[in-house]
């Protein structure tokens, strides 16, 4: 199995995750979430197969998220805007991101990971 895997590279969590993939023998493809920022219909189709609220693709604790006060906005915005939203910068977006082939991971949470190996 192969997964692409969505990082931003000085992301401490990232990298270990990365670290994670890699010690477990888990192919994938990497992809700067930054430089190839999602796009709308990527994030929905991601959303759609995670079964996650959309709100969960959103990185909270980022400096982005905060500086535009996305707290409360978001309570207010369809899930079309939200999706809008993200595709602008790979910076709101929750990372690491594991998208396979019927499933998708949204931050790093090890034992969630497992089933990768």
């Amino acid at each position: 199995m192969s997964v692409m895997f969505l990082e931003y590279p000085k992301c401490t969590t990232c990298k270990k995750a990365k670290a994670w993939l890699e010690q477990n023998g888990v192919a994938f493809t990497d992809r700067h979430i930054v430089e190839e920022n999602p796009t709308a219909e990527e994030l929905k189709l991601w959303w759609e197969k995670s079964s996650l609220p959309l709100k969960k693709f959103f990185n909270t604790s980022g400096l982005v998220y905060k500086e535009m006060q996305l707290k409360d906005k978001l309570k207010e915005m369809s899930e079309e805007e939200m999706l809008a939203l993200l595709a602008t910068n790979g910076m709101l977006v929750k990372r690491p991101l594991i998208i396979g082939a019927d499933f998708v991971l949204v931050g790093f949470k090890e034992a969630e990971w497992e089933r990768l190996k």
